[in-house]
């Protein structure tokens, strides 16, 4: 993609960081640093050509799905889909209140583009196995990518999963992990250390790639050469794992690499800072060749 592309993108991603912001601040509570990170993973996806999806036709049997496991990251995608067309923007101040579609975790039966329920720490690759296998026994059409995160990865369910589906050579499947080294009680390193990610799924019998969380243009090839090979294996591949370096609470430099932001809303004088550097974030982009 051309340069004018990638500050397209780099515009998105700051709008709906700013969009997280407001939402969390709104609601009282929420998850803003693993959303943070998260969010130049989910742009790559959805407005990088990646993901094939039509937000008139939520259900197209052939669109690709993506599954949130880390579903704490609920403000991430709803972000997403409301940029993407699934939601109305302003739906975005319901979140976390009572009869909203977008509850603290995503809801599969209340928000559209929301393919599974998710929350539990350790079940979103096990659920996104599951539908790579069940598009390739129907010769179905469609790749599965599911985002994890790396603390998650210290769930047994996330390595039955990933025994799964190299075993069965789910070519269809492409996990993404945020590898932001924070979880909620401090350092991944220091709470549960999962090691090296990279040698530890390929020694499950995946294939791996690592790339910079941040940089969209990597994200963009790296996610599309993904799908691209998901496609081509006809769902006979070995998967495919991405793992993407980022930084916790990313474009807000007072939640950034702090563990206290994974699970706390900002007051008010904290949501004027951070969106006033977002502002500033956004000009920047402007102004930018």
């Amino acid at each position: 993609m051309g340069s004018l592309d990638m500050k397209r993108l780099a515009l998105k991603a700051n709008e709906m960081r700013a969009d997280i912001v407001k939402m969390i601040a709104e609601a009282g509570s929420g998850h803003p640093g693993g959303s943070l990170s998260a969010i130049d993973i989910m742009t790559a996806l959805y407005f990088g050509g990646v993901l094939e999806y039509d937000p008139a036709h939520p259900d197209d049997p052939g669109r690709d799905r993506f599954i949130l496991a880390k579903g704490h990251a609920a403000p991430a995608l709803y972000a997403t889909l409301a940029h993407a067309g699934f939601i109305a923007r302003e739906e975005l101040a319901t979140l976390r209140k009572p009869g909203s579609k977008l509850q603290g975790h995503p809801d599969s039966n209340l928000c559209p583009g929301v393919e599974v329920s998710t929350g539990s720490l350790g079940q979103g690759l096990s659920v996104a196995a599951g539908v790579a296998a069940g598009l390739r026994l129907d010769g179905a059409p469609g790749v599965v990518f599911t985002l994890l995160g790396d603390g998650e990865c210290e769930e047994g369910q996330v390595w039955e999963a990933a025994m799964f589906a190299a075993h069965q050579r789910l070519g269809k499947l492409v996990a993404i992990v945020d590898e932001n080294g924070l979880q909620i009680d401090g350092c991944t390193a220091e709470v549960c250390d999962p090691g090296d990610l990279a040698q530890k799924f390929a020694a499950f019998g995946w294939d791996v790639v690592t790339v910079e969380g941040h940089d969209l243009a990597a994200l963009v090839q790296t996610l599309g050469e993904a799908k691209e090979r998901a496609v081509a294996s006809a769902g006979t591949a070995t998967p495919r794992v991405v793992i993407a370096r980022t930084v916790k609470g990313k474009g807000v430099s007072f939640m950034e690499g702090q563990a206290g932001w994974h699970g706390k809303a900002p007051d008010a004088e904290q949501t004027a800072a951070a969106l006033a550097e977002l502002e500033d974030q956004r000009k920047s982009i402007e102004e930018a060749n």
